[in-house]
């Protein structure tokens, strides 16, 4: 693949009520890896890391602490947490599920951790071997450990908008869990569309009741797939609601091992350039994370899933300064 630059960028135009800027906060080293069949060294990762520092991630996930019978890619969890050098100001999270991998990841040197809840029994039962009510009590008990220990936490509230096996989600199930979340001491709560089936209404929907309950907007990050094509809209209705953290993975990696259907993540390229045109700023350069991609996508001998990075990879021109008409 050709190494995409120099590089066309989105002309921005702001739209009044928007964010001067956001939080991107890039999942692709664990999200991103986690249910892919081909398994990627720890170098790999490693550099895979240390090239989204470089291009300007700010918050990046960089691996999860969990058994490696649960997720085999992820078993090298220590040594990628123990050989990333988190830049200055960035930050370095790790995905755990329960006490054991707290531990784990403290003592790899980890300085802050991500916790897990299911909005549905099924998911709970298949992803985290107990019921919705069983995963919230495990993870505000790692909650508490961890802020006694000074770190702080994220919590991901997975099947917010729609269950593989249940269908429709109770709205009330994932305010419950997002509040046990905040109350435990979680910083940010990101609400998961996990298999992708949420509409911009619905993300609208969901926000203002998590809101009602007392929960800062400005607390509240999107985690989205994008199965069906609704990710970057269901953003856009993320940054009319007060959201200001989005999560994505570097070339559209990623999906859910235990969520039938569920396709990868929002490319991070693809948000950026969203944003970008939005006139917000991310921090991220573009150029550096299509760059990314194609090194990644070389290594591995698969494409991207992100349109941005293929477009920016199969037809690179020189930036121009445009005349507004």
């Amino acid at each position: 693949m050709s190494d995409p630059s120099p590089v066309r960028r989105p002309r921005p135009v702001p739209v009044e009520g928007m964010p001067a800027a956001v939080s991107v906060y890039e999942v692709g080293p664990r999200d991103g890896l986690q249910a892919e069949s081909d398994v990627i060294p720890t170098a790999v990762k490693v550099a895979l890391c240390s090239r989204l520092y470089a291009a300007g991630v700010r918050a990046l996930e960089v691996t999860s602490f969990v058994p490696p019978s649960w997720i085999p890619q992820l078993a090298d969890a220590r040594e990628v947490a123990a050989s990333v050098d988190v830049p200055d100001g960035a930050r370095g999270v790790a995905l755990v599920p329960n006490r054991r991998g707290l531990d784990d990841a403290l003592s790899a040197g980890v300085r802050e951790v991500a916790v897990v809840v299911s909005a549905t029994d099924s998911f709970a039962r298949a992803n985290l071997n107990t019921d919705r009510a069983g995963s919230i009590a495990r993870a505000t008990e790692v909650v508490a450990e961890a802020r006694a220990a000074g770190i702080p936490v994220r919590g991901y509230v997975s099947m917010s908008f729609g269950d593989p096996w249940e269908g429709a989600v109770d709205t009330a199930a994932v305010v419950d869990a997002a509040s046990a979340l905040s109350a435990s001491g979680c910083r940010t709560l990101a609400l998961g569309d996990t298999i992708g089936v949420a509409t911009a209404g619905h993300v609208e929907r969901m926000i203002d009741a998590v809101a009602a309950a007392g929960i800062s907007r400005s607390a509240l990050a999107l985690h989205l797939h994008d199965t069906y094509g609704q990710a970057l809209a269901n953003v856009y209705a993320g940054l009319r609601n007060g959201v200001v953290e989005f999560d994505s993975s570097v070339g559209g990696l990623g999906r859910c091992p235990y969520a039938p259907g569920a396709t990868g993540n929002l490319a991070t390229e693809d948000l950026v350039w969203m944003l970008e045109g939005l006139g917000i700023r991310t921090g991220v350069d573009l150029v550096a994370l299509a760059r990314t991609s194609a090194w990644l996508s070389r290594i591995r001998g698969r494409p991207y899933a992100s349109r941005v990075a293929a477009a920016l990879d199969a037809s690179p021109i020189p930036d121009r300064e445009e005349t507004p008409a």
